[in-house]
């Protein structure tokens, strides 16, 4: 081993060290907020040594935005990708939301960062039209009549289920979900008699 793959007293830096740091800034993140949360303390909860962190992350701005980008970097593939669901379930499926299941870090990231250009804030935003991407492209699988705007419609009907949830700190998504339903079937073209279903 050389010298450049060990951290201080010989510990061995690598792939360890920089998840221990992702993992520890999933938790104090979600705990306690970004902006609460200094390199120091995450160094601390990691096990590494403040030099090893910033040997995997220039600074604390790259970590966050790493920490996002490793979030869901597959924009809800678990609904957006089922073949078990009907274009329709898997639109409703995006609002069953297990209780366990952390709050949406892009919402939490973007009010706590106050800049339109950190890293972070880029991630965040491209996610969420990621999101909206997704909604329409299943609306449009649906038959909806116009899916860019219903996948707008669900993406924010998504978003603020997930900030009032947050504030409130109770589970909004059942309502959400009742709501997209009124809003899917509406946007859904309704198939005339003596006329096939698309």
């Amino acid at each position: 081993m050389t010298e450049l793959e060990k951290g201080p007293q010989g510990r061995r830096r690598g792939r360890g060290a920089r998840e221990r740091i992702l993992s520890a800034s999933q938790q104090l993140f979600r705990d306690q907020g970004i902006n609460r949360t200094g390199m120091d303390q995450l160094s601390a909860v990691a096990q590494v040594s403040k030099r090893t962190a910033y040997q995997h992350f220039a600074g604390k701005d790259e970590l966050v935005a790493e920490y996002l980008r490793r979030f869901d970097p597959d924009v809800m593939a678990g609904v957006f990708d089922r073949t078990d669901l009907t274009p329709r379930e898997r639109l409703l499926a995006a609002f069953e939301i297990p209780e366990s299941t952390p709050l949406c870090p892009y919402i939490a990231a973007a009010v706590e960062l106050h800049d339109p250009q950190h890293p972070a804030s880029r991630y965040a935003r491209d996610y969420k039209t990621a999101i909206a991407g997704r909604f329409t492209d299943t609306a449009r699988e649906a038959g909806a009549t116009d899916p860019e705007r219903l996948g707008e419609q669900l993406a924010l009907l998504l978003d603020g289920a997930a900030a009032r949830t947050r504030v409130l700190d109770g589970d909004s998504f059942p309502t959400a979900a009742a709501i997209a339903a009124v809003l899917i079937d509406h946007a859904l073209p309704a198939a005339s008699p003596g006329q096939p279903d698309e």
